[in-house]
């Protein structure tokens, strides 16, 4: 009798265990998936870049610092994930201007995204990189250099480096990267997933893992 009521106890006593962890884990899971949600908010803003099809389901945001030498690095794998998967892959700049005077030189991508020329100016930008950027420090006279020849307005250009708005969209990227624990460039997300290392490598799994959920 003891022991058929102490296998009742301990049987007992399992399935509330059970219960207490099944519903620690069902609250855990719930406060991960709001901390997502919460996440995602922050990933892409209305005001970002954003380059390929609109519908495409497999969407990486890149933080990027156009005086990065890795972000100039990594820009062609970028590009090679867009072209390589037409109406699919889509991505979005946002920014994270680490560098001294990085931030003079996102004003300036942004007011040439007001002419209609953000991505020939950060190409640019990227490809004369060494140029103007002399010891890890941008060089705003020398970057417009390396734009000048895209035919853009420099008075309107100048006028709208200095507006408001544009003051507000690289406060909000910056606010956006501390709250996304971006702490260097390029950093990237996948569908918002965060690369777990650094690495080309590891971009080229998050995107392939994203093209297999979405597509198959």
């Amino acid at each position: 009798m003891k022991t058929k009521t102490l296998v009742t106890l301990y049987a007992v006593g399992g399935f509330a265990a059970a219960l207490i962890a099944a519903a620690a884990y069902f609250a855990r899971t719930v406060e991960q998936a709001a901390a997502r949600t919460a996440d995602a908010g922050a990933l892409v803003r209305f005001h970002s870049p954003s380059l390929g099809d609109a519908g495409a389901k497999v969407h990486i945001v890149e933080f990027l610092d156009p005086a990065c030498e890795t972000c100039r690095a990594f820009y062609p794998y970028v590009k090679e994930f867009l072209h390589a998967n037409p109406g699919r892959v889509r991505i979005s700049i946002r920014y994270a201007p680490f560098h001294p005077g990085s931030e003079d030189v996102v004003r300036m991508l942004e007011a040439a995204k007001r002419q209609g020329k953000y991505w020939e100016a950060l190409e640019a930008l990227l490809a004369a990189q060494p140029q103007w950027v002399i010891r890890h420090q941008a060089n705003l006279d020398l970057a417009w250099q390396s734009i000048r020849h895209l035919g853009l307005n420099a008075e309107q250009l100048n006028r709208d480096m200095q507006s408001p708005e544009i003051t507000r969209v690289i406060q909000q990227d910056i606010q956006d990267a501390v709250s996304l624990n971006v702490t260097q460039t390029p950093e990237f997300f996948v569908n918002g997933r965060p690369m777990p290392s650094f690495g080309y490598e590891q971009l080229r799994a998050l995107v392939e893992r994203a093209l297999r959920e979405q597509y198959g």
